[in-house]
């Protein structure tokens, strides 16, 4: 049986982590699906090169049961500079393992400012391996990633621009650091909610992130991530799972059933 992310009631809260071993990442998983995570996410940018092969992916994907995201930015610790035909195969590895979704960064194939190409050439690259992805029976998220702050319009332009590449949910990380921009940033998730026709991912980071976190899967966010513990090795910009479930548990609201 594959697990799914689209499948589950949203918000799905999502155990994020890293590791060095495929014994990091199961101990990891296994912690965070005790907290009462719905999903796991792993950033392969740490994992060891002896590692990267379908076969350690597949004992990380197998030690749980619930869906696995797997993603690889340009932020590789081992290899640095590696191009980003290099990583798409380590993620198609993981695909091959039983991975439910893949994250292909908006930019892939051509780095571009607010990790969003606009070059045709590369957009149909991009496409293609969302294509191969999903003829493997994987989900796909396509995902951006900014410091900076953006106005609503802006991100649903954006969003919409990635949701056309095909995939099965979108995702955008932008800045607030300012009471105006976590307004704004509760605005655009509440826009987003009308104007996407596929689930999506809109996360801030910065000195006011954190209410935004907590209330986003409140407003309309399909899928959200929190952590076990924290480590310091990978920082700690996230909620903890045990402390997200808390607020969601004892909201009793939902803006579907306005």
């Amino acid at each position: 049986m594959k697990f799914s992310f689209l499948n589950k009631p949203y918000p799905v809260i999502t155990g994020i982590l890293s590791g060095q071993t495929p014994q990091e990442l199961i101990a990891g998983s296994r912690n965070s699906e005790f907290d009462g995570a719905g999903g796991i996410a792993i950033d392969l940018s740490d994992l060891k090169p002896e590692f990267r092969n379908r076969e350690a992916l597949k004992g990380v994907v197998d030690s749980v049961n619930l869906p696995f995201m797997f993603f690889f930015y340009r932020n590789d610790k081992w290899e640095p500079g590696a191009p980003d035909d290099k990583r798409q195969e380590l993620l198609l590895a993981a695909a091959d393992a039983g991975a439910a979704m893949i994250d292909v960064m908006g930019d892939l194939y051509d780095p571009s400012p607010m990790e969003i190409t606009r070059c045709p050439a590369a957009v149909a690259r991009q496409k293609e391996l969302i294509g191969r992805l999903h003829g493997k029976g994987t989900e796909v998220v396509i995902s951006s990633h900014m410091s900076c702050p953006r106005t609503a319009e802006q991100v649903v332009e954006h969003m919409l621009a990635l949701e056309a590449r095909g995939p099965d949910v979108v995702k955008i990380v932008t800045g607030v650091n300012t009471e105006e921009e976590l307004a704004e940033a509760f605005r655009t998730t509440m826009m987003l909610r009308h104007e996407l026709h596929v689930p999506f991912i809109h996360l801030c980071n910065g000195v006011f992130s954190r209410p935004h976190r907590f209330m986003g899967p409140a407003l309309g966010v399909s899928i959200l991530f929190a952590v076990h513990c924290y480590d310091a090795r990978y920082g700690m910009p996230q909620p903890t799972i045990r402390s997200i479930k808390a607020v969601l548990d004892n909201l009793h609201w939902n803006i579907n059933a306005i």
